[in-house]
C-alpha cells in the first residue's frame, strides 16, 4: 500500500513551477535523442544507414541547430500538460483512496496512467506539431514556426489532422502502466528490503528501470502514433514516412509487412538512452527549485541544503507560516507612546 505524500511546504504554482524548469531543461539536455527518436519511428531518409549516420546526416544537411527541431513545442507543451495531469491525478487518487488514506501501488499507478490520458487528449495538436517541425527540413519548411504549423494543418488538412494518432498514444498507456506496476511491485524482492527504506539513489534506479520497461512495451503505440503524426499529402514525400496506409490497423500492418515485427521498435535505443539523462537532470532540477522555494518560505536555512531553520514548524503551510510570523512580528514591535506622539 503507499500513501499519498505531499510537501505542503511549498506551494501548488511553485512545484509546478520547479517541474516545468526541471522538465524543460531535461528535454533540452536530451532534444538530440529524442529527434533520432522520431525520424527512426517516422522513417525518414536519414535513418536509412543507422542512427549515428543519421545525426551526421542531419548536421551535415541541415546545421546543428536541427538536432532541436521541436524541442520548443516540447517545452511549451510541458506547463499545460503538467497541469493537468497534476489536477487530474489528484482528482484520481482521492477518489481510489481507501477510507483511511491509502492508495495500492496498482492503483497509484493507474490514477498517473489516466491522468496521463486526459492531459496528452488536451495538449495532443502540440505533439503532432512536434513531430511535424521535426521531420520537416529545417532548409526548405513547409512551417515557419509553431504558430504557423497549427494554422496550416488546420486549414489544410481539418481538425482531425490535429489529433492524428492520438488512439495508438491512448491504447499504449495500457503496457505502459503494466510494464510499471510490474517493476514497482518487484523492487522490494530486487533489492531485498522493504520500499519504504529505500535510498533516494535506489529510487532514482527504480524509475529509470520502470521507465525503461513501460516504454519498451508501449513503444509499438509509438511507433505508430509518430507515422500517423507525420503522415500528410500536403507535405513533401508525404511527411517522410517510409510506409503508406490509411488508419492505425493499417499501419500497425504496413510496418509489421515492409519492416518486419522489429519494425515497431525502430527507434528504441535513442529513447533508452536518454532515459538516464533525462530523468537523472529531471530530478536533481526539480529538487535544487525545490530547495529554493523552500529557502524563499522560510524553512530552510540555505537553498544549497536542507538543514532546517530553527524555531519553525515544520507542518505549517506557507500561508500559515507568513501569517504566524506577521502576527509574531506585531505582538513584539514597541508600541509608541503618547508622549511620542
Amino acid at each position: 500500500m503507499a500513501t499519498l505524500r505531499r510537501d505542503g511546504r511549498v506551494t501548488a504554482l511553485q512545484r509546478l513551477g520547479c517541474a516545468g524548469l526541471a522538465g524543460a531543461l531535461s528535454l533540452s539536455l536530451t532534444a538530440p535523442l529524442e529527434l533520432l527518436t522520431v525520424l527512426a519511428q517516422v522513417g525518414t531518409w536519414h535513418c536509412r544507414r543507422g542512427l549515428r549516420d543519421a545525426g551526421r546526416s542531419l548536421c551535415r544537411t541541415e546545421g546543428v541547430r536541427a538536432l532541436w527541431k521541436g524541442n520548443l513545442t516540447a517545452c511549451l507543451r510541458l506547463c499545460p500538460y503538467s497541469a493537468l495531469q497534476l489536477a487530474a491525478s489528484r482528482r484520481l487518487v482521492t477518489l481510489f483512496m481507501d477510507e483511511l488514506g491509502h492508495i495500492s501501488h496498482w492503483r497509484a499507478i493507474m490514477a498517473g496512467s489516466l491522468a496521463g490520458m486526459v492531459a496528452t487528449t488536451v495538449t495532443y495538436p502540440s505533439d503532432v506539431v512536434k513531430t511535424r517541425l521535426i521531420v520537416q527540413n529545417r532548409l526548405e519548411p513547409s512551417y515557419h514556426g509553431i504558430l504557423h504549423a497549427f494554422y496550416k494543418i488546420y486549414h489544410q488538412e481539418g481538425l482531425r489532422a490535429l489529433y492524428r494518432g492520438v488512439s495508438p498514444a491512448l491504447l499504449g498507456a495500457v503496457p505502459f502502466s503494466a510494464g510499471s506496476f510490474f517493476v514497482y511491485i518487484s523492487l522490494d524482492t530486487i533489492w531485498q528490503e522493504p520500499i519504504v527504506r529505500f535510498t533516494p539513489l535506489q529510487n532514482f534506479v527504480n524509475g529509470c528501470v520502470a521507465a525503461a520497461v513501460a516504454q519498451t512495451l508501449s513503444f509499438p503505440f509509438e511507433t505508430v502514433k509518430r507515422k500517423m503524426q507525420a503522415q500528410s499529402p500536403w507535405l513533401p514525400h508525404y511527411g517522410g514516412v517510409d510506409v503508406h496506409f490509411t488508419g492505425m490497423a493499417d499501419c500497425f500492418r504496413q510496418t509489421v509487412k515492409h519492416k518486419g515485427v522489429l519494425g515497431l521498435w525502430r527507434g528504441l535505443t535513442p529513447s533508452l538512452l536518454k532515459i538516464v539523462p533525462y530523468f537523472g537532470v529531471m530530478f536533481s532540477t526539480f529538487e535544487f527549485c525545490k530547495r529554493v522555494c523552500l529557502y524563499r518560505n522560510g524553512y530552510i536555512q540555505s537553498p544549497l541544503n536542507y538543514k532546517l531553520t530553527p524555531g519553525v514548524d515544520q507542518s505549517l503551510h506557507p500561508q500559515e507560516l507568513r501569517e504566524l510570523k506577521l502576527l509574531r512580528r506585531e505582538n513584539f514591535e514597541p508600541r509608541k507612546s503618547a508622549l511620542e506622539n
